[in-house]
C-alpha cells in the first residue's frame, strides 16, 4: 500500500515515476471529469464516490482483484488539500483498513516539492527539482482492524515530521 502526501496534480505522476512495481490507484470518481488528465485517470484508477457505502465495498473487491494479480495499491490518504497553509492534513481510514484487510505493508513516501511546483491553485507554482523519500515499510500481518487508527497515525506522523524538518509545504 503505497500512501503519501497530496498537494499538487503532480503527485500522481510523481507516484509513478517513484514506485518500482506496477500499481494501481483508488482515488474520488469526480477527478474523472478533467478534461485530458481525466482520461488517462481513469484508466489507471479505481475510482470511488465517497458517498457511496455501495462503492466503498465495489472498491475493496476489486483491490482485491488486483493484488491478487500482483499490483500494489496507492491511495493519498488526505485526499486532496486544496488549502496552501495546511501543511498535512488528516488522513482518511481507507488505506490503513484496506492493508490490514489484506495484510500488505505500507510503504509511507513524502513528497516534498509539488506543492512549490505546482499546487491545486492554478497558474502558481514553477519549475524546479521534486524530490521524494521512501519510508521504512509498516508491517500490518500482525494487525487487526482495531489497529488501524493508531497504523494511520503512525504514517501520518513520519510524514509530518519530514516535512516539519525540511521546512517544505509553504
Amino acid at each position: 500500500m503505497l500512501v503519501a502526501n497530496h498537494t499538487s496534480m503532480l503527485d500522481i505522476m510523481l507516484m509513478l515515476r517513484v514506485s518500482k512495481n506496477p500499481f494501481v490507484f483508488i482515488g474520488k470518481k469526480e477527478l474523472g471529469n478533467i478534461p485530458l488528465f481525466g482520461f488517462f485517470y481513469r484508466r489507471v484508477c479505481i475510482m470511488v464516490d465517497r458517498e457511496s457505502s455501495k462503492s466503498r465495498t465495489a472498491v475493496y473487491r476489486r483491490a482485491q482483484k488486483r493484488l491478487h494479480q500482483g499490483l500494489s495499491i496507492c491511495i493519498f490518504p488526505e485526499g486532496g488539500v486544496p488549502d496552501e497553509n495546511i501543511l498535512l492534513d488528516e488522513f482518511k481510514d481507507g488505506a490503513f483498513k484496506m492493508a490490514i484487510a489484506h495484510n500488505i505493508p505500507i510503504v509511507p513516501m513524502t513528497f516534498y516539492d509539488n506543492k512549490k511546483r505546482f499546487s491545486f491553485t492554478f497558474y502558481s507554482g514553477g519549475p524546479g527539482r521534486l524530490r521524494v523519500k521512501v519510508h521504512r515499510f509498516f508491517a500490518t500481518d500482525q494487525l487487526n482492524g482495531q489497529e488501524k487508527i493508531k497504523l494511520r497515525e503512525k504514517v501520518r506522523n513520519v510524514i509530518l515530521k519530514e516535512l516539519q524538518h525540511s521546512g517544505s509545504g509553504h
